[in-house]
């Protein structure tokens, strides 16, 4: 009965030395796996700092990954409009063209709704708003801005033989506008208490005051003196009173590093002629913002 018990004993002995043996090893075997990267489960820390490393790659390293530049416009001669072939081509286009290659992309243009630029910025539909943009506050507190590169103003467009009637905004108080939507024009029309119609873009306000379904229009200087008057497309247009005076400036996400590649091609490309040559083409190199 003493040897049973003592065989016992001994066996139960044996038993927690091999158990506490394994233990032992398995715990060495996790070391190995966690030094090794192997099967280590990884620290929250670490996953949080890869998640933040990824959310905030750089627009520059995004737009040249992917190598495409998608730039926002709209139908704005002469800064963004079609030449016979298709091709986009105007001041902003071909300044756009020269900014993309310069970061090693090509250009893209996409027509957007004018009224939900700064959507289509954050959903990464488009890169860049570039389209003879006002830099308002809004646009400011939107958007990661570019530095002021051209000067503008807001102009009343009337039919030519009734300009004389309305040489100014109190004489044209009481005329039905039509505006692009979410436009500096717009803010224009608010302020001086203009009756007005919002339509898709520019181009659509000049279409609107032709044909007679308004009395007169808001839209950019530059792009009146492109298109009205004799020898353009509308020579029964013609504008008049100037209601402000306004700088471009471009567009990005908010934060985009993209803003100060742009500042820093400006200041290259108007030192050495590029900006003054590609103004001169359309017949805009008095309109320039020294850089």
């Amino acid at each position: 009965m003493m040897k049973s018990k003592k065989f016992w004993a001994l066996l139960l002995t044996l038993a927690m030395v091999l158990s506490l043996s394994a233990c032992g090893g398995n715990d060495g075997a996790n070391s190995n796996d966690s030094g090794n990267g192997g099967s280590s489960v990884t620290d929250p820390e670490d996953q949080k700092t890869g998640g933040e490393q990824q959310d905030t790659e750089s627009d520059l390293s995004y737009v040249q990954n992917k190598g495409t530049l998608v730039v926002g416009i709209t139908e704005f001669e002469p800064m963004d409009y079609q030449g016979a072939d298709g091709e986009w081509i105007g001041f902003d286009a071909d300044l756009a063209k020269a900014f993309a290659e310069s970061l090693g992309v090509k250009a893209e243009f996409q027509i957007i709704d004018w009224d939900t630029k700064v959507m289509e910025l954050n959903g990464k539909t488009i890169d860049v708003v570039w389209n003879g943009m006002t830099l308002t506050d809004e646009v400011r507190s939107s958007m990661e801005c570019s530095n002021p590169y051209f000067n503008n103003a807001q102009v009343i467009i009337v039919p030519a033989d009734k300009a004389n009637s309305y040489a100014d905004a109190d004489s044209a108080k009481d005329l039905s506008f039509a505006v692009e939507i979410g436009s500096a024009g717009k803010e224009q029309a608010e302020s001086n208490g203009f009756n007005y119609t919002e339509v898709a873009d520019q181009a659509t306000a000049l279409l609107e005051v032709s044909s007679g379904t308004a009395d007169a229009a808001i839209i950019d200087y530059l792009m009146a003196a492109a298109m009205t008057g004799e020898g353009t497309s509308y020579a029964n247009l013609t504008f008049t009173a100037s209601l402000n005076s306004e700088e471009y400036g471009v567009g990005f996400r908010k934060g985009s590093d993209l803003a100060a590649a742009l500042n820093e091609f400006f200041k290259s490309s108007y030192a050495d002629g590029t900006m003054k040559t590609i103004a001169d083409t359309y017949n805009i190199g008095d309109m320039l913002v020294e850089q």
